[in-house]
């Protein structure tokens, strides 16, 4: 398969993801498309802490494959082939493979697609290629309506980033919702955007060589990753300063209080809901209720939420 050209790409291959050639390309003192995100601490799956401890070679949580993860690798064929079948204006849609900046190699991108659109069935003279990414989502929380370029913000900073390693214009984007709803969206290069985060990671890497560890955060990635830093344990005592032991104490104390009210609230909206699916205020979702085996579930909290 040859290689499309892209302005100040690099193409290191085309590598199975997990292989030990494809997390060998990705490895090292390097920022990935994926991991942009978690350097501009917007990641909802990783944290700076939690990157910076990978890139320094330390343990971190294992990557798990849920269902939801699984079953959005398996239908990614399918959406792409959707994509397809929509524009007819393209040449040469392929597997894009792992790229590096030809003057930044430690700026690495693998979108999904790679292609050529066509103008009257024709490559234009100095046209840019393009790429597609394919998402799915059980919800559609935080993408825009179809046509739009309203998407997550990590993964405006996937694309950003995508588009900056590789020198191009335009990503479009095919997600379904729900396993039924199928969008499209198309995302424009933003100079701006490219120059924040290509600061924010050479600062990031740079901090990394030096042993400069960021701050400790309040997400799940940097605690589970604090998790895993000891080795077995020692019958010692460890003095810690009194305002860290307060903050711990009035924490337990609030959680306790939290939980409760969270919990009568939940109680209070599936009441309310019934059989029903979501619970909507003045044309906007609260949550939706799941179920299995004709009972309730769960309750899904609107991830993009206000109050009045």
């Amino acid at each position: 398969m040859a290689a499309i050209e892209t302005p100040t790409g690099v193409l290191l291959g085309r590598f199975e993801p997990g292989s030990p050639e494809w997390e060998q390309a990705r490895g090292g003192l390097v920022v990935t498309a994926t991991e942009i995100a978690a350097v501009m601490s917007l990641s909802p799956w990783q944290s700076r802490f939690s990157l910076w401890h990978k890139k320094a070679g330390l343990p971190t949580p294992p990557f798990e494959v849920t269902p939801a993860v699984e079953w959005g690798n398996r239908l990614e064929v399918a959406v792409a082939q959707k994509w397809m079948e929509e524009h007819q204006d393209t040449e040469d849609v392929e597997p894009a493979g792992t790229w590096r900046h030809s003057d930044r190699p430690w700026q690495i991108a693998t979108p999904d697609q790679i292609f050529m659109p066509l103008t009257g069935w024709m490559i234009a003279p100095g046209q840019l290629p393009q790429l597609l990414e394919v998402k799915t989502s059980p919800f559609g929380d935080g993408w825009g309506p179809d046509g739009s370029d309203e998407i997550p913000v990590h993964y405006r900073c996937q694309i950003q980033w995508q588009l900056d390693t590789l020198g191009l214009k335009t990503c479009h984007v095919a997600l379904l919702v729900s396993g039924h709803d199928y969008r499209e969206y198309r995302i424009e290069y933003d100079q701006a955007d490219a120059e924040l985060m290509r600061k924010a990671a050479r600062e990031f890497l740079d901090d990394v060589a030096a042993g400069i560890r960021p701050p400790i955060d309040s997400s799940d990635a940097t605690h589970q990753t604090i998790r895993r830093q000891p080795e077995g344990r020692e019958d010692v005592d460890v003095e810690i300063p009194g305002p860290l032991r307060d903050r711990y104490f009035t924490a337990l104390d609030g959680s306790k209080a939290a939980t409760a009210e969270l919990l009568g609230a939940k109680s209070q909206v599936l009441d309310a809901i019934g059989n029903g699916r979501r619970a909507v205020c003045l044309g906007e979702t609260v949550a939706t209720r799941t179920v299995r085996d004709g009972k309730t579930h769960s309750l899904q909290p609107a991830k993009n939420r206000s109050t009045t």
